[in-house]
């Protein structure tokens, strides 16, 4: 309302029912390094035996063969975690896929979905760049943002989305501000510390922002965070902009599950 994404939080054993909920062969191998990644500090043998829902001797198999292929470690401790070729992979593979390129097809469908513009854009300072866009198939009207353009965060969807993770209290919110009044854009923009406190309170609590023609006037927008290079910090936030006469915000609001689910894996952090 946004790396690798890390593999979701479980709270039970990792099981797959086609097998009578025992994990066998290759499925095994893949959930002990999907436990291995939820670890950075790493997890005993005797810990993810109960993560994974399998007898000791199996899982030490498994881990035997990530050992092997270089894809998990032992520590000091006898403590297993992702080996360093497992790392390294990730890396070189996450830098050869920056995330610009991996939004692009999200961001292509959302505006396909809505025939309005969806946008990727990042915090910097007391404003958000635009790294990606896509505008809505041919013959709809356009909206005249550009990648690599700058607006207040505090008047967009995609800067209110960053900012209420980074903002939690009404003291950094004025010390953001600091002494440099916030620039009202439209006479919706929110401009004093009480009021996008409190709206960015809102934000966290429903987990997705919105600009209400605060931006821009007869535009609105929903934005979520996205996590793509960290598993607890947005990296960024994706949004759907709308002219208010051809899709209310009501709309994008009654549609956010949706918008959510576009963004798969990059869509919640790690719990």
């Amino acid at each position: 309302m946004q790396h690798t994404q890390p593999f979701p939080a479980s709270t039970a054993p990792v099981t797959d029912s086609a097998e009578g909920d025992r994990l066998v062969g290759s499925d095994r191998v893949l959930a002990v390094l999907k436990e291995l990644a939820r670890h950075p500090d790493g997890v005993s043998l005797e810990a993810l035996t109960r993560a994974i829902g399998s007898p000791k001797a199996t899982v030490h198999r498994a881990l035997a063969a990530l050992r092997r292929a270089g894809l998990a470690g032992q520590d000091s401790r006898g403590r297993y975690l992702l080996g360093d070729e497992f790392l390294r992979m990730a890396f070189a593979h996450h830098e050869a896929r920056p995330e610009h390129v991996r939004v692009r097809p999200l961001l292509e469908a959302l505006a396909d979905r809505f025939g309005e513009t969806a946008h990727y854009a990042v915090l910097d300072g007391r404003e958000v760049v635009y790294r990606a866009k896509a505008d809505p198939p041919t013959g709809a009207v356009r909206l005249t943002s550009t990648v690599g353009g700058r607006n207040p965060a505090h008047a967009t969807g995609v800067g209110k989305a960053l900012l209420a993770h980074e903002l939690g209290t009404l003291d950094a919110v004025r010390q953001w501000i600091g002494e440099a009044p916030l620039e009202r854009r439209t006479p919706r923009t929110l401009c004093t510390a009480e009021v996008l406190h409190r709206e960015l309170r809102a934000t966290c609590e429903r987990g997705y922002a919105l600009d209400d023609q605060e931006n821009e006037a007869g535009v609105n927008c929903l934005a979520l965070p996205v996590y793509g290079t960290s598993p607890t910090v947005p990296s960024g936030a994706v949004s759907v902009s709308a002219l208010a006469y051809r899709t209310p915000l009501r709309a994008l609001v009654d549609a956010v599950e949706e918008i959510r689910d576009a963004l798969g894996p990059l869509k919640e952090p790690l719990r």
